[in-house]
């Protein structure tokens, strides 16, 4: 194991977390993405992209599984970096049987949400803090299964928008949407 660059991915991930922790505590997460945030998970991919250089995918064989986890908390925070966190996912997926499943899983949702895609997994959540739309509401509880997410209750799946009412999710958040476009999530319509 790399020690190394284990603790690297361990402090990346310490310093995001502090400074979400700060940012909420001051009230500053609510209204888009803030800068200091986003500056945060800039040089945090930056960080991650030249370890990977070095490595490849910080697995949990090359780096642990504390310091694996604390890449994909980067990856998953790079939301201003479309292609890198969609790189990063085929890597997971390449490394599968040496990554955690509910970080793929995670990672696949993320990534498909801010595409305006359905969910397999729905682990992402609406204003309404329900799950986005997901592929398949009756195969939902096998997929969770496979990741070891807990199955939602059938009232809970029956919560879940169709696919169809993505547009109408999408546009309800005005700058959510140019920011999809200008980072190059989505493309205008």
């Amino acid at each position: 194991m790399n020690e190394v660059f284990s603790k690297k991915l361990i402090e990346l991930a310490e310093k995001d977390l502090s400074v979400r922790e700060k940012l909420a505590s001051e009230g500053k997460l609510s209204n888009g993405y803030h800068p200091e945030m986003e500056q945060i998970h800039r040089q945090n991919a930056e960080r991650l992209q030249e370890i990977i250089g070095k490595i490849g995918f910080p697995t949990i064989s090359k780096v642990g599984e504390k310091a694996s986890d604390a890449a994909w908390l980067v990856i998953q925070h790079s939301i201003g970096e479309p292609e890198f966190m969609k790189e990063c996912y085929k890597m997971m997926i390449e490394n599968k049987n040496d990554i955690n499943p509910l970080n793929i899983a995670y990672l696949h949702d993320r990534i498909q949400v801010f595409q305006s895609r359905p969910q397999k997994y729905g682990t992402q959540l609406t204003e309404e803090r329900v799950p986005y739309p997901v592929e398949s509401k009756r195969h939902l509880n096998e997929e969770r299964l496979k990741v070891n997410l807990k199955p939602f209750s059938q009232e809970e799946i029956d919560r879940i928008p169709e696919i169809e009412n993505i547009p109408e999710l999408d546009t309800k958040d005005a700058g959510y949407t140019a920011w999809r476009i200008k980072v190059g999530w989505i493309f205008a319509p």
